[in-house]
């Protein structure tokens, strides 16, 4: 994993003039003409006492249930459309405790950011919060267990923030005057630097490559525990660090390098229940990364193979997280995998690593375009712009705008050059998808014959077999050439051999679909014999 030298790194938290900066601009400004920071009613007071008195105490169960549980629902009751009680109001409440206020300020932004629009100094603000959170994690002593829940939302809402302000920041065309003397001014704030350097430092910190490595060896419990310290110690710099691996695939698949992301990754093995799968958020947004950038890199196998095992985790799980705040969330990402397992299934025709569920469900939203898609004529790389469009991650470009040029929006040139490669790779496979149905028909055929019926010269069908062997094959995070192919090949003396992989036959999945539809029957006729 490549090390970032974050005591030096431009985006660390510089004590003074953060500090500074909350005092010159005061309470955030309000959303609401009838928005007082200052009031904090009854029921806010009691919140943060007894979420305050629970973490002195290191009660998870009821942090994570004031933090999951309360904290939604007075805001859906008192602030839905205004921010949250400033920190200043609440902290004589909880005796002005710096981490706690820290913590407070995180949620009120996350809360700004979920139900209104944050302003460029909001945005800021934010920054210097996570900033002081973070050095406090990584250079303080943090005596606090924190729920999994929660350390995940720091870290996933910290990626989103940084990806929102690059998007922010793109749209210069009809920025005010005040607003591009604010980025001038505070041209460190979500610097791609800082915040590559924050979670690569919470990563080596949190020593938590070694600890996984030592309970590979037996050596140390993180997984059995869910990363839980039960001896009276803290988890939260061990499970940030943790999380910290899933945000650096996230950001370096915003910035389109998706061989850095998944060597972030690797110390995690995905194929095995861990920790990120403890929060349903944590566990979809790190598969959808990483199949992600396997399908980027022409990695299709391992793409389907992974969207195939969360989709069906999805399908099996969701209705248990209807009342969740994130349900919407893994409602869109469902749609978006299944998408994404479209593409690469056209790309890749490996349908034997698909449940039948899974499949089922593709054919249903997908299964007409699969079809047009294996054309690859102008409807098809329509349809594959479509897709890709549709599930592909909101990429950024980290870089500041150049204030003595004219000021141009560039918020979509990132995604238009990922777009670009990916239909420039969907163009190359155009030749395979002809050979590919020759190949199957025969278990042998001679170089001659197969040139003829494709109308091309044995020098170029050469070519194209070359190719195809290319396209076909990639190479994984550990440097191993792997095979893609449904169908490969050898030449021996001018005679071409075709092998064919086998699809395992699975008759589980048959006789449990049936057990839920004799189930389904009895259920009916009980329902008629009361009535």
């Amino acid at each position: 994993m490549a090390a970032y030298d974050y005591e030096d790194a431009p985006g660390t938290y510089d004590e003074t003039s953060a500090t500074q900066r909350q005092a010159s601009s005061g309470a955030p400004p309000s959303q609401d003409l009838g928005y007082d920071p200052n009031f904090v009613p009854d029921s806010v007071k009691s919140f943060v006492v007894h979420l305050y008195r629970h973490i002195r105490e290191k009660n998870v169960y009821e942090i994570h249930q004031m933090y999951e549980t309360s904290f939604q629902t007075l805001s859906d009751r008192l602030f839905k459309d205004t921010p949250w009680p400033s920190v200043d109001a609440v902290a004589h409440y909880v005796d002005n405790d710096h981490v706690f206020c820290l913590l407070y300020r995180e949620m009120w932004f996350r809360h700004l950011y979920a139900r209104l629009s944050p302003t460029l100094k909001q945005r800021i603000d934010s920054w210097d919060n996570y900033c002081s959170l973070f050095q406090v994690v990584l250079h303080g002593v943090v005596n606090m267990q924190l729920p999994n829940q929660w350390l995940w939302d720091m870290v996933d809402e910290f990626v989103y923030q940084f990806q929102s302000f690059c998007q922010y920041r793109a749209k210069m065309k009809n920025k005010t005057e005040q607003e591009i003397a604010l980025l001038r001014q505070f041209d460190q704030a979500w610097n791609v630097y800082g915040v590559l350097n924050f979670l690569q430092a919470l990563v080596e910190k949190s020593m938590i490559i070694q600890i996984l490595e030592h309970e590979r060896e037996g050596l140390e419990q993180f997984t059995a525990t869910d990363g839980y310290d039960y001896n009276g110690g803290s988890n939260v710099l061990k499970v940030l660090g943790y999380f910290s691996m899933v945000g650096l695939l996230r950001v370096h698949c915003l910035l389109g390098d998706y061989h850095t992301g998944l060597k972030c990754l690797q110390p995690i093995d995905i194929t095995q229940q861990g920790v990120y799968t403890t929060v349903i958020g944590s566990h979809i947004t790190t598969i959808y990364h990483y199949g992600f950038a396997n399908l980027m890199l022409r990695r299709y196998v391992e793409a389907i193979r992974e969207f195939n095992k969360i989709l069906l985790y999805i399908y099996k799980t969701k209705q248990y997280h209807q009342k969740s705040p994130q349900y919407e969330q893994i409602l869109k990402k469902n749609e978006q995998m299944y998408a994404l397992l479209a593409i690469s299934l056209s790309l890749c025709p490996q349908v034997k690593l698909v449940e039948e569920t899974v499949n089922s469900q593709l054919r249903e939203k997908y299964g007409e375009k699969m079809i047009r898609m294996q054309r690859y004529d102008d409807e098809a790389f329509a349809i594959y712009d479509e897709l890709f469009s549709y599930a592909c991650p909101k990429f950024i470009t980290p870089s500041p705008p150049s204030f003595e040029e004219p000021l141009v929006n560039y918020n979509q040139d990132a995604y238009r050059l990922q777009l670009k490669l990916f239909l420039y790779e969907v163009k190359q496979q155009q030749l395979l998808s002809g050979i590919r149905t020759f190949l199957k028909v025969y278990s042998s055929i001679s170089l001659a014959k197969l040139a003829s019926y494709m109308e091309v010269d044995e020098s170029k069908l050469r070519t194209i077999l070359l190719t195809y062997k290319h396209k076909t094959h990639a190479v994984d995070t550990d440097g191993k050439i792997i095979s893609n192919a449904d169908v490969d090949f050898y030449i021996d003396d001018d005679l071409i051999y075709v092998v064919e992989s086998k699809p395992a036959k699975r008759y589980g999945d048959y006789f449990l679909r049936q057990i839920v539809k004799l189930e389904g029957v009895i259920n009916d006729m009980d329902r008629v014999k009361l009535d």
